[in-house]
């Protein structure tokens, strides 16, 4: 697969596939810009070696051919123009029609100058993104000689600006872009040969959407840490009590088999031992610090207790590799936080070579101001799971066919 350095891009026009997919609060602003960032490094390398750059990203899962201002990337087009500082222009297709390939986009895209930047609206506007269409490929390609793919967090979607359009590119005019390609030499390079003891944590709300990630982490790792919702469906194949917590019945026999495997492989697996419990999902909850096997009928449990975060702590210690997916309770919630942002900590505080994998433990691990502290922190958490699973990523395969 080329990067962007194994091409010659220089005062060509180049089709930038960009993940500007970032949370925003109630009012429309951006509330974490991380994704924007990671993607100034290729922007920059394009506008430096002459290039007109035209950007495409999808946000959230709007009504294709429907305009709804919560959907566009105008917000995306102001933050760029703050972060990018151009001498040049940025332009952005603002003509509300809820599409993609507008006249209002073809006119800008002509009257470029080399270092000129265009947004287009959200790839989402038209069908044919999600559908993989080729016909919206070929019109994505006129806006560029060259298509680079910098959008690892979307790489796990066989989407028209990921994996069709690549089909009107040949090898020499397509390549990933510089986050892309330290996303994937960062998890190819740590699932081959990590520096041991090798600790996976595992958290988040389900089983079901990391069943195969804990699967094939079974095979190269030395400890297995459980944690959050997940949790449950492993302590009720046990045998315990969970109350009212949630669990996945259909899946007590996978994991079942989870444990099974990490015994015949001899990897350590830890689960909670103590539990932050509530009578009710809620911010004004009564709370309990108890046991895992002491939850109440009608409780459930919503985050790690003081106990476990301890012995995580020690179970981290001696580590040398750490990768982290899913935080350990509802960090939502002030109250069912501690836990995770403990968690934060205790892998900021390690020498370990650490990569935090996944939308929401990036993003605790930002509240826990522990950001800074980690080796490598990535933009996908879908794609970097699919990738611990082993699995080929249809924007990583478009790249190298």
């Amino acid at each position: 697969m080329n990067t962007i350095k194994d091409i010659d891009i220089d005062g060509k026009s180049v089709f930038i596939r960009c993940d500007f997919n970032v949370p925003k609060d109630e009012f429309g602003n951006i509330t974490d810009d991380r994704r924007i960032r990671a993607a100034l490094p290729t922007i920059r390398y394009c506008i430096d070696r002459g290039c007109k750059v035209v950007l495409g990203s999808h946000f959230e899962r709007p009504t294709p051919g429907v305009y709804e201002e919560k959907y566009s990337l105008e917000a995306v087009a102001k933050r760029l123009d703050t972060l990018l500082k151009l001498k040049n222009n940025l332009y952005f297709d603002d003509s509300k029609e809820g599409a993609v390939i507008t006249k209002r986009a073809k006119e800008l895209f002509k009257k470029m100058e080399p270092g000129d930047v265009l947004l287009l609206e959200n790839l989402r506007f038209d069908e044919g993104e999600t559908k993989n269409d080729e016909r919206f490929a070929k019109q994505l390609s006129e806006f560029g000689e060259v298509y680079i793919n910098d959008a690892f967090g979307a790489c796990h979607r066989k989407h028209a600006s990921i994996h069709a359009i690549t089909k009107f590119y040949d090898k020499s005019r397509k390549a990933a872009g510089f986050l892309m390609a330290k996303e994937i030499n960062f998890f190819s390079k740590i699932l081959k040969e990590p520096t041991r003891p090798f600790v996976a944590i595992v958290g988040g709300s389900k089983v079901s959407g990391k069943l195969q990630a804990l699967d094939k982490l079974l095979d190269s790792v030395d400890k297995l840490i459980i944690g959050g919702g997940m949790a449950f469906t492993f302590f009720k194949q046990m045998g315990y009590e969970v109350g009212n917590s949630i669990v996945e019945d259909e899946l007590m026999e996978e994991a079942q088999k989870v444990m099974d495997k990490a015994k015949r492989n001899g990897v350590k697996l830890y689960l909670p031992v103590d539990l932050v419990v509530a009578d009710k999902f809620d911010i004004n909850a009564t709370v309990k610090y108890l046991p895992s096997q002491e939850i109440p009928k009608d409780w459930m449990g919503l985050d790690i207790g003081p106990a476990t975060t301890r012995l995580y702590r020690e179970v981290l210690n001696d580590a040398q590799t750490i990768i982290w997916n899913g935080p350990m309770g509802v960090y939502e919630i002030e109250k069912f936080a501690k836990g995770s942002i403990k968690m934060s900590h205790y892998v900021a505080e390690t020498h370990a070579t650490t990569i935090v994998g996944g939308g929401d433990t990036a993003d605790v691990v930002a509240r826990a101001g522990d950001i800074d502290e980690m080796t490598f922190v990535s933009t996908g958490g879908g794609a970097s799971l699919k990738l611990l699973e082993g699995e080929k990523l249809p924007g990583i395969e478009a790249l190298e066919a």
